[in-house]
């Protein structure tokens, strides 16, 4: 349990700390922001501190924080320490600048920013990437709420042979169209301080519940960090993949700038983008500590299913009832994610292509040819053995790549403003390590042993770090206490 109350100061504290010192360093201030400035009724709208608060914690927590930690806990106690410390210095700091960058660029979305920081030639391959991840994220997004429904509320069969699972899947794909097409304060504004609510009183309810039944979890100096996974797994770099949105997610970058569009003032930055990442490593420590205590009360094992544990979790700690809102709570999660993530893609799908979203013909027909490919996803993964599996570790894969494009874009942006470019570079050139050396050595990817895969990686990771800099070294100077309220491009 000490090891788990340090892992939470160090998250509290810690966010609290660094939260300020990313605000110091990017020197919000009294400009007018995209909100305001561009007011389109649609996707520009101004929105409430407290409301844009809960709408990025909404899009940022899909099953991310909660599905990842479950099996991210088999490495043992250490990842008490690895999840707030990554989450303070790297996945909170990564939103951070991300969203703030977008404001301080009339709201663009991450590829736009991509294409002005790290130039033409990055800008095709980071959209491909992003593409084929929010497509992914929307079928993923689909399946796993609509499976935890109809096993966990319905106690149902979720194979594809019964025609409740389809329905199900119908229902959250109907909703994801609506939350797609219409204006951003119209329904993700008013039905997400619901879904907030319940998101925060089912969280809650699984601390008390650990705390107050006594949990055995373990500390870090009984277990040792090395050889705890059942299975062997090497921790780096799969518990990193693993955990991924409780720490860094790259798909967090894409929400942050869509929420650039709804905040009134810039110094409202940390509370809706650092803090809201904070709020999301809370969740992920909770749910970590939770799966540990049943493992060890023998509940579960380590080859029970990520959905059964969630059910296991919230009927040992809360009760049939409780359990009941807590699972809700949890199904709600990725249904707030998968939405905004497809909003995400139509925008990114118009600004590359040019087309105007003000008229409501084009949005319908970029949303359409989006769904077409989700749907389709959607019944692959249902339909074929092993094929969840497959969406599952390529989105993972894919998460933390965005990120890596993301670090990068944030160096140079800090690097033409003389700013400390390392608070993004270090971060950027870990990751690049993580990502490069699980696809070397993954079944999915290369499939090449570990004593070629490390090294690999550390060559692509000492590359990455230096074509980055040199990229930065290039950029026209420009001191952010000097900028104009519409930055120019170069």
């Amino acid at each position: 349990m000490i090891t788990f109350a340090v892992g939470i100061i160090i998250l509290l504290a810690g966010g609290a700390l660094y939260g300020r010192v990313c605000e110091k360093v990017f020197k919000p201030d009294e400009r007018e922001t995209p909100a305001i400035r561009l007011n389109d009724g649609m996707d520009y709208v101004p929105m409430k501190k407290w409301k844009n608060s809960l709408v990025q914690l909404l899009n940022i927590a899909g099953t991310g924080p909660i599905l990842g930690p479950i099996q991210g806990i088999l490495f043992g106690p250490i990842a008490f320490l690895t999840i707030p410390v990554g989450c303070v210095i790297a996945g909170a700091f990564h939103d951070y600048m991300c969203g703030m960058i977008s404001v301080r660029n009339d709201g663009a979305q991450m590829p736009s920013l991509i294409k002005k920081y790290l130039g033409k030639y990055a800008y095709p391959v980071y959209n491909v990437f992003v593409c084929i991840l929010m497509l992914l994220i929307g079928a993923v997004f689909i399946y796993t709420p609509g499976d935890l429904f109809v096993t966990q509320i319905l106690k149902a069969d979720s194979s594809a042979s019964n025609p409740v699972v389809w329905v199900v899947y119908g229902a959250i794909f109907v909703y994801y169209v609506i939350a797609t097409l219409f204006p951003i304060d119209k329904i993700i504004g008013k039905i997400y301080p619901v879904f907030g609510m319940l998101l925060i009183i089912s969280a809650l309810g699984v601390f008390i519940g650990l705390i107050a039944k006594g949990y055995k979890l373990d500390n870090i100096w009984t277990t040792g960090v090395s050889g705890v996974h059942p299975q062997g797994l090497h921790f780096i770099p799969i518990f990193f993949v693993t955990v991924a949105c409780g720490i860094v997610s790259g798909f967090h970058s894409t929400q942050a700038t869509l929420i650039s569009r709804t905040i009134k003032s810039e110094k409202e930055g940390r509370t809706t983008f650092y803090n809201m990442m904070i709020a999301e490593g809370i969740i992920a420590m909770i749910w970590a500590a939770a799966t540990m205590g049943v493992l060890n009360l023998g509940l579960a094992t380590a080859q029970t299913s990520t959905t059964d544990v969630v059910g296991i979790i919230a009927k040992d700690l809360l009760g049939n009832v409780g359990g009941i809102i807590a699972v809700i709570g949890i199904i709600v999660l990725p249904i707030t994610s998968g939405d905004t993530a497809l909003r995400s893609l139509r925008l990114i799908v118009s600004d590359a292509l040019k087309i105007d979203q003000s008229k409501k013909k084009n949005r319908l027909l970029v949303s359409l040819v989006i769904f077409a490919f989700v749907a389709a996803l959607l019944v692959f993964a249902k339909l074929n053995s092993g094929g969840f599996n497959i969406l599952w570790r390529y989105f993972a894969w894919a998460n933390q790549t965005i990120a890596v494009f993301a670090f990068a874009m944030v160096t140079v942006y800090m690097m033409s403003r003389k700013l400390p470019f390392v608070m993004s570079v270090l971060p950027g050139m870990f990751y690049m390590f993580i990502v490069s050396s699980f696809i070397l050595n993954a079944s999915i990817g290369f499939n090449l042993p570990w004593n070629i895969s490390y090294p690999t990686a550390g060559v692509l990771t000492v590359i990455y770090g230096a074509a980055v800099i040199r990229t930065g070294a290039k950029k026209r100077p420009c001191l952010s206490e000097a900028e104009p309220p519409r930055e120019a491009e170069g």
